[in-house]
């Protein structure tokens, strides 16, 4: 049995030096003879209007960070991480991420959360040959840049198939309505994913509208939407225009469920929204009630460092950074082609998140749970792996 499928249990047991400390190679040193940090590359939306998501995940990956070089680094060296903000802007990750690799030097990348940007970054890290991992764009095109592109999130084909599941069997809708970010290529991809299953399994799509990113004014589509008397609402956006989209809804009297997907997850969410979203759904990757060694250590570690419990990309971005020092003590080497083998050969990599086993394709097979907000709190409804998230059943009757 691999000897990394076994990190999660160690590392719940306080053993994560026994994984990344020394390998059998020497250490680079400085000038002063310690040993020379393998620098490692970040970018994410620190500030802007998803700085929400930037900030959950660059406090998960320095939580990971931290803890790998309190016990002994990798290979002997310590981890630096080096952050560049996008600021949430169309065409800033692509100048980051250049810098990080031409000027910074980093060994690999890690980011983005949303998908437009990860897409962004991944011709360059591409054409660099450095390793990039996404905690959690979900978009399947990431990826599919080049060899060198890897995630440890599922993709929207999944969690589209796991939705329309949710929406037949948990909400026993069948007419929905779709209301999606034409400029997000996140939320398109995933309601193209939910339209297809939720078609399969016998359920109607009786109104589709399409807004864009950065709108505030939704209730055009939302008066149209209300007219094709749907049983359920499905938002794949993300939350800012997610809450003012609850609340218009509410306004215009529009009572039917609203349910969405991983782009939903930010405290901002209810602070927008108000309780126009109370009882309403999402899917996303982790949850905190999550009972496994390695989430609850997580978890206590998050809470005691931050002093809020994390949310899922604060887990993704912690186990991207533990999946990459994984790698990099496999590879005995943190650097070219034998660091981009051991990412793509990750099998049953347990993190916070569940178990990551790396597929051909560089992308991560795992479930997805559903959350519900309720007295203004995220709480966790169901998990959905992809076994069932894949049969087709028909749509419960009324």
């Amino acid at each position: 049995m691999r000897a990394h499928a076994h990190i999660g249990r160690w590392l719940g047991l306080g053993g994560l030096s026994a994984v990344l400390l020394f390998g059998c190679r020497p250490s680079p040193s400085g000038p002063d003879g310690a040993a020379e940090p393998i620098r490692v590359g970040e970018f994410a939306s620190m500030t802007g209007k998803e700085a929400a998501f930037g900030q959950s995940s660059h406090k998960g990956t320095l939580l990971a960070i931290e803890e790998i070089n309190a016990a002994g680094g990798v290979l002997g060296r310590p981890l630096h991480l080096i952050t560049e903000d996008n600021q949430s802007k169309p065409g800033e990750s692509a100048t980051v991420v250049r810098k990080l690799i031409s000027r910074e030097r980093v060994v690999a990348v890690l980011g983005e959360v949303a998908s437009g940007r990860s897409l962004e970054a991944a011709p360059i890290c591409q054409q660099s040959r450095i390793p990039m991992i996404s905690p959690s764009s979900t978009n399947p095109k990431v990826t599919e840049m080049g060899d060198c592109i890897f995630r440890v999130c599922f993709l929207d084909s999944f969690q589209g198939a796991a939705l329309a599941r949710f929406a037949r069997q948990t909400l026993q809708s069948t007419r929905v309505a779709i209301l999606s970010d034409a400029a997000a290529p996140y939320s398109v991809g995933l309601a193209a994913f939910f339209r297809e299953r939720f078609l399969a399994g016998a359920g109607q799509v009786v109104a589709e509208q399409k807004y864009s990113s950065g709108d505030k004014d939704f209730k055009a589509q939302l008066t149209a939407i209300r007219a094709a008397q749907p049983e359920a609402i499905f938002v794949p956006g993300y939350y800012t225009e997610v809450g003012l989209i609850a609340l218009q809804a509410r306004q215009l009297g529009i009572s039917v469920p609203l349910f969405g997907g991983d782009g939903w997850e930010a405290p901002e969410l209810i602070q927008i929204a108000g309780t126009a979203l109370e009882g309403n759904y999402y899917s996303t990757h982790f949850a905190p009630e999550v009972e496994s060694t390695v989430a609850q250590n997580f978890v206590q570690k998050f809470t005691a460092k931050y002093g809020a419990a994390p949310d899922a990309i604060a887990a993704l971005g912690y186990d991207s950074a533990l999946l990459l020092a994984d790698a990099i003590r496999r590879a005995g080497a943190a650097e070219g082609a034998p660091l981009r083998d051991a990412i793509a050969s990750t099998r049953d990599f347990s993190g916070a998140s569940g178990l990551t086993t790396i597929d051909p394709q560089r992308n991560a097979r795992k479930s997805a749970v559903m959350i519900t907000i309720r007295d203004g709190r995220f709480c966790y409804v169901q998990t959905i792996t992809p076994e069932e998230a894949l049969r087709n059943e028909p749509s419960p009757g009324p």
